[in-house]
């Protein structure tokens, strides 16, 4: 059994409480370096800033500095600004680079404890401004952490609110929060890396260390305490080598298919065996797998309008894996002029379309109607939006209308967990494996535009229903 599917089995109630810490425990990595580099990035950090940032970095992890003056000495290089500012660029750094960087399998321990009715609370010894977009993003309602100080026009002092939460003051904190919140501890979980959390961890019945540090990992092996480790975020030299080889893999296959094409004096041939590889290959070179249900249906009516529900930029890259060949897709007109996926596009023979203007695409005629007069299927996200949500957004026109004038049925591709994988924004995949289901076709024969909205509710209502309650798979 696994750590969530515990957690499910357990105890329900607010009176449980379940303590998440935040950097290298929800997040690989550190949220204040990536506040940092953003700073750097924006010439908002005086180089005599950073360095004794960096200095007192270095001092702490020496042990020749306690953590309050490295946090203290952060919050001075802030002094003097709007607090709203800050806060503000925190949410900005962390949608543009830390929401990546959450554990997928943390995320799913966070939702096990909210499905339960936990109290969940992030305590962590970072800024608000760091801590505070993470449970938002989470749902996270509580939040122990260290606070800037502003004065009564919102401006910062440079200053924390005191004590500052570290090690045993964090413990305290949350000893406090229990009591306020009529939390039994003994019933509690704590989910942390570092080596300072020991106090806290000694506190909760069921202590979790998450990636943790050498002196916490003596301890729990000694208590024999669960200990989780996670690979699927961060860099590490198996992840480097693993993004080099599915990189790479584009090269010896499009010269292949170049060879393919030029053979058989077929563009489509090449193109084909473009699609048919490609995919499967950098997943297979990433470590991903596909656990799939009503594969059947991928090849009982083709061509079709293949529909999926958008998490990731990688969604339409497994739609392709699935789908394999004589396939076109659908992107807006600003990627046309992109150097790599411009190119690519137009070998797939892709229809570059007007945000705006929803009908150009399924217009009689046009470039799609064309290529599925060709025999090619059309790959399309309703939603038009990665949304980073496990519900499904409200569906456009576009892929139904695209579906109806070029006379073809719709198949649903619903994907339950491509995050495990990749991130909202990621530009590599992680390993993992992916839920997918493929419902069947549904013919568009007999719609109309008066009863279109009637059919796409229908196969909205069809996607929520499939998340809720999940097909049996095959693994592909």
């Amino acid at each position: 059994m696994n750590e969530a599917a515990a957690v499910e089995a357990g105890p329900e109630g607010p009176a449980v409480g379940a303590f998440f810490d935040l950097d290298g425990t929800l997040v690989a990595g550190y949220t204040a370096a990536a506040q940092t580099r953003d700073r750097l990035r924006r010439r908002d950090l005086r180089v005599i800033e950073f360095l004794t940032i960096v200095e007192l970095a270095v001092q702490f992890r020496l042990g020749r500095r306690a953590f309050e003056t490295l946090i203290e000495g952060s919050a001075r290089t802030i002094k003097g600004r709007l607090a709203r500012d800050v806060d503000e660029a925190g949410e900005r750094i962390f949608r543009r680079t830390v929401a990546d960087l959450i554990y997928p399998e943390m995320r799913e321990l966070v939702r096990a404890h909210q499905r339960r009715r936990h109290t969940v609370v992030l305590s962590s010894s970072a800024l608000t401004n760091q801590v505070a977009p993470v449970a938002r993003y989470l749902g996270i309602e509580h939040v122990v952490c260290n606070r800037l100080v502003a004065d009564q026009q919102g401006i910062l002092t440079g200053e924390i609110e005191q004590p500052v939460v570290w090690g045993p003051t964090k413990a305290s904190g949350v000893q406090q929060f229990a009591v306020d919140h009529h939390v039994d501890l003994e019933s509690s979980y704590f989910y942390a890396d570092g080596d300072e959390d020991l106090s806290l961890m000694y506190l909760v019945g069921h202590p979790r260390p998450t990636n943790p540090g050498p002196k916490l990992t003596r301890v729990a092996v000694q208590r024999g305490w669960p200990i989780m480790r996670f690979r699927s975020r961060g860099s590490s030299p198996l992840g480097l080598a693993r993004r080099l080889a599915s990189a790479s893999s584009l090269g010896p296959l499009a010269a292949a298919a170049l060879g393919v094409g030029l053979l058989r004096r077929n563009k489509r041939a090449g193109v084909n065996f473009l699609t048919r590889f490609w995919p499967g290959t950098v997943l297979a070179l990433s470590g991903v797998k596909l656990d799939v249900s009503g594969a059947e249906h991928l090849t009982e009516r083709r061509p079709a309008v293949f529909l999926f529900n958008l998490r990731t930029g990688f969604d339409v890259f497994l739609v392709a894996a699935l789908v394999k060949d004589n396939w076109t897709g659908v992107a807006t007109k600003e990627l046309a002029s992109s150097h790599v996926f411009g190119r690519l596009g137009r070998l797939l023979d892709v229809a570059f379309v007007d945000r705006e203007d929803p009908g150009t695409a399924a217009a009689p005629g046009g470039t799609l109607a064309t290529a599925a007069r060709k025999g090619l299927s059309i790959l399309i996200a309703p939603e038009g939006t990665r949304l980073d949500t496990r519900s499904v957004g409200p569906f456009k026109s576009r892929a139904f209308l695209i579906a109806m004038a070029a006379g073809l049925p719709i198949v649903p591709i619903v994907i339950r967990n491509s995050e495990s994988v990749a991130g909202r924004s990621a530009a590599a995949l992680s390993p993992g494996t992916v839920d997918i289901a493929v419902l069947p076709p549904v013919s568009t024969a007999d719609w109309t535009l008066r009863n279109l909205r009637e059919h796409i509710a229908q196969i909205r209502a069809d996607y929520v229903q499939t998340l809720a309650d999940w097909p049996r798979s095959t693994r592909c």
